[in-house]
């Protein structure tokens, strides 16, 4: 059995991995797109497609490269060799392989679905007619999405294995733990756009902590070399008493009181780590105004979203920003304006009032207990493989019948047992969410 899997992110790359090894411990061999944590699991990799993680308009200079790997895929499942295709994340790229698949009857599973229920709903239309399954990350996608006729299935988020089985450098956090006390982690992202975008509201915000509290010290965590050359530039500009470190996200934000953190899939290891953090991401002047028209959820941190009822913007009170929301762990400045005044304002009044700073903890103690549960990667492993062998014995079950009723009666012409076989390849790929068939040779 061969699966083909789809990742273009940093973050995707990691839960395919994760997703290859469990496939493969099952005998599944693994193809696709991905990057180099899916190539070193054993994912036989035909691109490399995380250097192409970026958004909005810097993805239009991609077009001619992204329209050739669309363009593989298309002759990859043109082969008949492949018995399902799983999607993580990477949507503007992905729904095309979604779409090249489909044409060719192949089964697509969405594990790490757009995030529609936030913002852009509409193309809930778009996922029901190209996706099959949907492997959910989040609990309360799972009825929103099957209230538009979706078929959807929690399985949990595979950020936890990662976190779950990761082991901290314990010579790093002795040495740098014992010299560095209050510690700030500022997380710029990783994403190159996104380090550019935030990183001087990132150190505007720890200049002004440190002028309230001077005993204060920072770090800058780095996702690759490059991005640390281009931060420790801008520090050394500055003159700011700041370190720059490279692969050392999990030991730092470990050793942290506090973190400043771009927003991302990175606010859920804070959480599993429960260190209190401001969330920021800078918005251009375009974005900001398509947020009122696009964004259908109250928040854009994934952690303060899991903590409240109702995800819904409708939900926020008239005049009250999610930065001052007692009722969420993360304060959240999601603005085109520079609100480093008001994050540093929040991060001196948790430096200088631990109970505050211990309550926030207390809300991230009760979140973890309830969603940093490990088993994602399994659960999704084992959901694909069983609606795969259900479909090849239903399929089985169709040709057989056939082939009995053929052989009990010598008069009935050749041709049933071709068209027994057609149907059966039709059965197997039927779609649950639309009910169309797809024509993939057996």
């Amino acid at each position: 059995m061969r699966v083909f899997i789809s990742v273009g992110e940093p973050s995707g790359d990691l839960h395919g991995a994760n997703l290859v090894r469990e496939l493969q411990s099952e005998g599944v061999q693994c193809v696709g797109f991905g990057g180099p944590r899916m190539q070193e699991a054993g994912c036989e990799i035909y691109q490399d497609l995380t250097p192409f993680a970026v958004m909005f308009l810097q993805a239009l200079k991609f077009i001619p490269q992204m329209w050739g790997h669309y363009r593989q895929a298309e002759r990859i499942f043109a082969t008949g060799q492949i018995d399902a295709v799983v999607l993580i994340d990477f949507p503007g790229f992905n729904w095309w392989v979604a779409k090249a698949a489909k044409r060719h009857g192949v089964p697509v599973f969405y594990y790490g679905v757009p995030q529609m229920w936030g913002w852009l709903p509409w193309r809930v239309r778009k996922l029901r007619r190209l996706v099959n399954h949907v492997l959910c990350k989040l609990p309360f996608e799972v009825p929103w999405f099957a209230a538009r006729g979706v078929s959807a299935n929690y399985v949990g988020h595979p950020y936890f294995d990662e976190l779950h089985t990761r082991q901290l450098d314990p010579e790093f956090l002795q040495e740098y733990g014992d010299q560095r006390r209050p510690l700030i982690t500022l997380l710029p992202g990783s994403r190159d756009q996104e380090v550019r975008g935030n990183l001087e509201w990132l150190l505007e915000t720890a200049l002004r902590i440190k002028q309230e509290v001077p005993a204060v010290s920072f770090a800058v965590a780095c996702y690759h070399p490059a991005q640390a050359e281009y931060v420790r530039e801008v520090v050394a500009a500055g003159h700011l008493p700041i370190d720059v470190f490279v692969k050392r996200t999990p030991e730092l934000i470990e050793l942290s009181t506090m973190c400043v953190a771009c927003s991302g899939s990175v606010s859920l290891e804070l959480m599993y780590h429960l260190k209190p953090s401001i969330i920021v991401y800078r918005l251009k002047r375009v974005q900001a105004i398509l947020k009122w028209f696009v964004m259908t959820c109250r928040f854009i941190t994934l952690v303060n979203l899991l903590a409240t009822d109702d995800i819904s913007r409708r939900a926020g009170r008239a005049g009250e920003a999610t930065g001052g929301d007692p009722s969420v762990p993360f304060p959240e400045f999601a603005w085109q304006k520079n609100p480093a005044p008001e994050m540093s304002a929040i991060a001196v009044q948790w430096l200088q009032n631990p109970e505050e700073l211990e309550r926030r903890r207390q809300q991230l103690v009760q979140l973890k207990a309830k969603y940093a549960i490990p088993g994602a990667s399994v659960r999704a492993a084992r959901y694909v493989l069983e609606q795969l062998k259900s479909s090849r014995a239903g399929a089985a079950g169709v040709a057989g019948e056939a082939m009995a009723a053929d052989g009990a009666d010598d008069d009935l012409p050749a041709s049933v047992s071709v068209a027994a076989a057609t149907i059966a390849r039709q059965v197997r790929f039927q779609s649950p969410a639309s009910g169309s068939t797809g024509r993939r040779a057996a």
